[in-house]
């Protein structure tokens, strides 16, 4: 594997900066020196992931994992240093030429077979794409979509191709290229019609979409057929090892960087809206796969945003998955509006029909509050000129308006209903204030316990108390070498003979005296892409999250080494005592007496 100079690392490294790297895949929020979000590698609704505009680090303080740009990107994407060094390369506008031949764009961190099905989905999506854009067999099915809307840039945007009408194309074309089928056939590409039988294409004469996974692989197909009359309309990848309905959104990872510079997400509810909405000026939007809204789907879309624009279809069915997503997207403390169409018509339909500029302004941007919605969603099968159904509306609309923050919201509202059922706004009032008093309580306490959990952790004190004082001593005695090349050399003589008491700490003094001797300056970040093992870079980057003063004392280095030095010797004290013990226990007064002897002497060389 061909090895990129540590200068072009370098000059990489300095042309991007890590807040902006991170920021297309997580929202962050500045506070302090430092930048913080939810971290992308564990599920969580705290933020405990912190960047280091400084240092050009990241590090999260709940899963431990912890890296620079390049060792994001890799584990964002499941790929090689090789292959993010490209992708930061070519985010700062630095050439880099590397020999394709040198090491395998395919390799990554994940298991052979899930590679090897990634690799299947990328080769048939170009040649789908092929078939329908450049075949007189995809002939129909691009007339097809062109009538219906698509140009040819959104059709080359998104990928979209045609499988052929034969059981085998697939078949032949994969075993051709040296792929397992039965590894084809755990991927959802291929297909058997009873266990013993022969494989057969699963998609046959449809329109291919293919299917991002939040790092931009493509895992799944969803396939449409050419006619209406054909069923399924729509065939997508059954569930399999890569490929999960209830994890992921069409266009999450291509509308990244529109989400987070607009500041709110677009969410509907099948891709073709996706594409439509796409063509139509607004770039921000997502869809689920056919399943309700879960939280997995919250937690992907809090990273970028916590604003969502819900744009489902108009029917019954669209008004009732808007007020389920929506309960559910509120419940996680997102803000929530609603844009709605007329005449149960959907995104796409309404885009044809009344144009891309109507589409932006008249129904993404004249979305409705998630109060206003609700009091809709109340009075849907209800006859408001019968007294009980207006009481039970007016009752349910006030229990809704009670759990509003804003006193002027509330204020709205009631008038609101005052106007339009010609009802005392004394009488209503009345019956909100019974109401909020109560749940405006629950919600300044629920907003009190959010806010807390919300605060970053101070410069890592939660991870300090964890660890003994031996770990701490080392880490700082780590942290200053980092930062002076002159320490290392200082403190290694000062050891003498010693040695860091944990293994790992070790490790990486010895990395860093290898690193210095080549030529290098302190950079932690840099040093990081120096260092072959993942734990190693964790640790590393949490040492640097520490708040550590560039300053230092001969005292503070004497008493940091001391303290490593004399640990050997404490821990050899404590076995001696347990021996001890253990010794007066089986009434063994003499080798009690001589053990007593020995942690005296220990005590005094200490």
């Amino acid at each position: 594997m061909a090895r990129i100079p540590e200068d072009k690392i370098a000059e990489i490294k300095q042309s991007v900066d890590i807040v902006d790297v991170i920021s297309e895949y997580v929202q962050l929020r500045k506070q302090g020196r430092n930048y913080f979000g939810l971290c992308p590698f564990h599920g969580e609704n705290t933020p405990s992931f912190s960047v280091s505009q400084d240092k050009q680090i990241f590090h999260c303080f709940g899963c431990g994992m912890g890296g620079n740009a390049f060792s994001f990107i890799m584990e964002m994407e499941g790929i090689s240093f090789q292959e993010a060094a490209e992708k930061v390369a070519a985010k700062g506008n630095i050439e880099l030429q590397i020999d394709p031949n040198t090491y395998n764009h395919n390799q990554s961190s994940l298991p052979p077979d899930q590679a090897e099905m990634i690799k299947a989905h990328e080769l048939l999506t170009k040649f789908y794409h092929h078939l329908l854009l450049n075949t007189n067999e995809g002939t129909d099915a691009l007339h097809h979509l062109l009538e219906r809307g698509f140009t040819k840039e959104s059709i080359q945007k998104f990928n979209i191709g045609y499988s052929l009408p034969e059981w085998n194309f697939a078949v032949n074309y994969l075993e051709k290229h040296g792929f397992s089928l039965e590894t084809m056939e755990k991927a959802g590409l291929l297909a058997r019609r009873n266990k013993d039988q022969a494989f057969v294409d699963r998609f046959r004469n449809r329109i291919m979409f293919p299917l991002l996974n939040e790092k931009g692989k493509i895992v799944a197909f969803s396939a449409r057929a050419l006619s209406d009359e054909d069923h399924p309309k729509y065939l997508n990848t059954p569930e399999t090892v890569l490929f999960h309905k209830s994890s992921l959104l069409y266009n999450f990872y291509q509308a990244r960087s529109h989400i987070r510079r607009l500041g709110y997400t677009v969410l509907f509810e099948g891709f073709a809206d996706v594409i439509s909405a796409d063509r139509a000026g607004v770039s921000n939007g997502v869809a689920l796969m056919g399943t309700a809204l879960t939280e997995r789907h919250i937690q992907l879309l809090k990273r970028l945003s916590n604003t969502i624009v819900l744009c489902l279809d108009s029917d019954d069915a669209g008004v009732e998955a808007a007020f389920k997503s929506g309960s559910l997207l509120e419940k996680y403390g997102m803000n929530v509006t609603v844009a709605q169409l007329p005449d149960k018509l959907d995104p796409d339909d309404y885009i044809q029909q009344y144009g891309a500029e109507k589409f932006r302004e008249d129904v993404i941007g004249n979305a409705q509050t998630w109060m206003a919605f609700k009091l809709f969603y109340f009075r849907r099968g209800k006859n408001l000129q019968n007294e009980g159904d207006l009481l039970d509306f007016i009752d349910r609309a006030i229990i809704e308006i009670a759990k509003l923050g804003n006193a002027v919201e509330r204020d709205m509202y009631i008038r609101q209903l005052s106007e339009e059922f010609t009802l005392s706004l004394e009488a209503l009032m009345s019956q909100l204030n019974e109401r909020v008093q109560p749940t405006a309580m629950k919600e300044m306490e629920k907003q009190q316990a959010e806010e807390r959990r919300s605060e970053p952790p101070k410069a890592d004190l939660p991870r300090q108390q964890r660890l003994p004082a031996i770990a701490l001593a080392e880490r700082q005695l780590i942290a200053k070498m980092m930062q002076q090349e002159e320490l290392v050399y200082r403190i290694m003589e000062m050891m003498g003979d010693g040695a860091f008491h944990y293994d790992e700490h070790q490790a990486i003094v010895t990395y860093l005296l290898g690193y210095y001797e080549e030529g290098n300056k302190p950079d932690s970040s840099l040093f990081m892409n120096y260092l072959p093992d993942l734990k190693l870079q964790k640790i590393v980057s949490e040492i640097e999250m520490l708040a550590v003063d560039h300053e230092y004392s001969e005292k503070e280095l004497n008493d940091y080494v001391s303290h490593v030095l004399k640990y050997p010797k404490l821990l050899m004290i404590k076995e001696k005592q347990a021996e001890q013990k253990a010794a007066e226990r089986k009434k063994e007064f003499g080798k009690a007496i001589e053990l007593a002897k020995e942690i005296l002497e220990l005590r005094r060389s200490l």
